[in-house]
């Protein structure tokens, strides 16, 4: 294999576990501080790869640059406050991706052009915490995007979507191989990365 390719590939992957593992690990963090140990108990507060990565949504990240990770698994009854639970936990993992994409721009930006790979390497992780952002935010489960607009419905509507989100879950496979989120996505991506880069030539 051609050494520019296993260069690519790899720093690729380095980037998607930077976006993936905090994305995660912000998730488990927010339900444990809202009175749920879900996820602790299960190893997901650990920023250990292998706990986080969905083996197929790592590779469709690589190869199609849109994917997903291992859902971290919560209990929303186990919430202080359920509705605000619900709401902080599902944004924690975009926020995170929003500041880390937001930093990276800002290296990215300081070492263009200086050196090949870091610049490779920062854009890429820009380049994977916004998309990580913007997709999670599309509102279909198992998406965080679902979850942050169900924080609004009531317990009822929360309990039954839950429940069955598994059988929901077809729609966001149908839209990825259709390339109907990657259309309705790609705009946003592309907005949030030229207002970080132009954040990151400011400062």
């Amino acid at each position: 294999m051609n050494s520019n390719i296993i260069l690519v590939y790899g720093v690729r992957i380095i980037a998607l576990l930077i976006a993936i593992i905090p994305h995660e690990f912000a998730h488990g963090l927010a339900a444990y501080a809202f009175g749920d140990d879900t996820a602790k108990r299960n190893g997901r507060l650990s920023f250990n790869p292998i706990n986080h990565i969905d083996p197929m949504g790592l590779l469709f990240m690589v190869l199609f640059r849109v994917g997903w990770a291992k859902a971290v698994p919560i209990n929303v009854r186990e919430f202080k406050n359920r509705r605000l639970g619900l709401f902080v936990v599902s944004i924690a993992g975009v926020f995170t991706n929003f500041i880390i994409g937001l930093i990276a721009a800002v290296v990215f930006v300081k070492v263009a052009y200086t050196n090949e790979v870091l610049s490779m390497l920062f854009r890429e992780i820009m380049w994977y915490n916004v998309m990580l952002g913007v997709f999670n935010l599309v509102p279909l489960p198992p998406l965080d995007g679902s979850k942050i607009l169900l924080s609004f419905f009531s317990e009822d509507v929360q309990d039954f979507i839950l429940t069955n989100e598994k059988y929901i879950y077809i729609l966001l496979v149908i839209g990825i191989f259709s390339g109907f989120i990657t259309t309705l996505i790609s705009p946003v991506i592309q907005f949030v990365l030229e207002k970080f880069i132009t954040i990151g030539l400011m400062i």
